[in-house]
């Protein structure tokens, strides 16, 4: 199988916006009851909205298979701040918002394609995700991409306690991260 990937940016938002409800609607089917699953177009509009946000979507000829989302972020702000007891010399941070793939097409090295697509290019040092430590086995994928955990993070009283997850931003070689964990 070969997916087409293609790179958009926060112009290019209201093109993409429904693709990134629709691929989440699939991903999230059976979870849609949940209210911090409905708030999801909410969070599309709040990244989108940012002006450095970079999104890859996946396709498999015309069909969206899944995608790739975040935005630098804040310096002082970062996910990880809090956590690491002596910031790297360049603290410059990607935070990767959203990787998702529908059923159809999960367990084929989709989601990495997607990941490495948008943080591949990328100009900050780091990379920051946060992730649900109720699925063990997504937080073991991030490890093989070479994150580490950090500390956890909740960020709305809704939401879960998520692990924080950060890596030196590989494809360009940074170096070395002292985390303290």
């Amino acid at each position: 199988m070969s997916i087409e990937l293609r790179t958009f940016t926060h112009d290019d938002l209201p093109a993409i916006r429904q693709v990134l409800l629709d691929v989440h609607g699939d991903a999230y089917a059976d979870q849609m009851d949940d209210e911090f699953v409905q708030r999801f177009p909410w969070f599309v509009d709040q990244w989108g909205g940012h002006p450095g946000f970079a999104c890859v979507i996946g396709y498999d000829g015309q069909e969206p298979v899944g995608f790739a989302y975040g935005a630098p972020a804040t310096e002082g702000r970062e996910w990880w701040r809090e956590h690491v007891p002596t910031p790297p010399a360049d603290p410059s941070t990607f935070s990767v918002s959203e990787l998702m793939v529908r059923p159809r097409w999960r367990k084929q090295g989709v989601s990495e394609e997607l990941h490495e697509a948008l943080v591949a290019a990328r100009p900050e040092a780091l990379a920051v995700l946060l992730v649900d430590p109720q699925h063990p086995k997504v937080e073991a994928l991030y490890e093989s991409w070479g994150y580490s955990r950090v500390g956890s993070r909740q960020p709305f009283p809704d939401s879960p306690n998520f692990a924080v997850m950060l890596r030196v931003n590989l494809p360009l070689g940074r170096g070395h991260l002292e985390t303290g964990t």
